[in-house]
């Protein structure tokens, strides 16, 4: 039964029964028999059918919500099994919001310290992905917003408040100013993330309530890519604190606070709300709680 429910995980997530069949390591046939077995075992159609995936039925929704606490109990069950033989152990994945990815040292490196055995999979993922992820038992914990989007139902750890500042290296024409509006940023050529990124948006409501108009000259998913053009003389960018010092290049460009308003985010660590956690989960959590800038569980 759990090997089913998790095909069937597979095949939501996938849409597509050659890509669920390949993820799975099995035929398309086996995978499609496992899935008949499956309903005629709950006495419902899950999927609907037709030349190709046609999507979930109603009951097939409902299903993958089981599904997913059923397979996620499981699997804490075995990990916990396994941490009582062995303590920890094996690859933790954690998914990140790209301003978030200077910051992540900060807890791998101690967690690392006390359980030498464990190592570490970073993954750069939009705050979106990262809740499908989790959703989907894909990774173990992300590093996101908490208080912009709704994140669903999640364990959370505020790590530190998200402050902006004005980045650029033309020095001539600002290099004077302590502070800068959000008002008198937005009349520079900007270059930003790209408009999927949680960052962009929330940068967007900013300009917008600052009654500025949002334009930028540039876009990119990459922090790196923006970075290299801010230094050409030729752009600025919005950037959040961690970010810019992470980089520090305060020789080569100057970071200006933005203010009226003073705006700022609560970036922190999620995971499945789910009791009992996994032992890798629950470590976590505790070293997330222990290092927080905020001191908040």
């Amino acid at each position: 039964m759990i090997d089913k429910l998790e095909m069937f995980m597979v095949l939501a997530r996938e849409q597509h029964f050659g890509h669920a069949a390949e993820e799975c390591g099995v035929t398309q046939p086996t995978l499609s028999s496992a899935l008949r077995q499956l309903e005629d075992h709950l006495g419902v159609v899950l999927v609907k059918r037709g030349s190709r995936y046609q999507g979930l039925t109603p009951e097939g929704e409902r299903v993958l919500e089981w599904a997913r606490h059923i397979v996620g109990s499981t699997r804490s069950m075995r990990d916990e099994m396994r941490a009582m033989r062995f303590g920890l152990t094996g690859q933790v994945q954690i998914a990140v919001i790209p301003t978030a990815l200077s910051m992540v040292h900060e807890l791998t490196t101690p967690f690392r310290e006390k359980h030498p055995d464990v190592s570490f999979a970073i993954l750069s993922r939009t705050s979106t992905e990262i809740k499908a992820l989790l959703d989907d038992l894909q990774i173990d914990a992300g590093i996101t917003y908490l208080d912009n989007e709704p994140l669903g139902r999640v364990t959370s750890i505020p790590l530190y408040r998200e402050r902006y500042q004005l980045v650029t290296s033309n020095l001539k024409e600002l290099g004077d100013y302590e502070a800068i509006t959000w008002r008198e940023a937005a009349s520079l050529p900007l270059c930003l993330l790209t408009p999927d990124m949680q960052n962009r948006r929330i940068i967007d409501q900013q300009l917008h309530m600052a009654g500025a108009k949002v334009s930028a000259t540039l876009e990119s998913d990459s922090m790196i890519a923006l970075f290299t053009h801010v230094q050409t003389d030729n752009w600025a960018s919005i950037m959040p604190e961690k970010m810019v010092e992470s980089f520090g290049m305060r020789d080569r460009v100057k970071a200006i606070p933005i203010i009226e308003p003073d705006a700022s985010q609560t970036v922190g660590l999620i995971a499945a709300k789910r009791e009992p956690a996994t032992p890798v989960v629950s470590a976590l959590l505790k070293e997330a709680a222990h290092i927080s800038e905020l001191q908040t569980v």
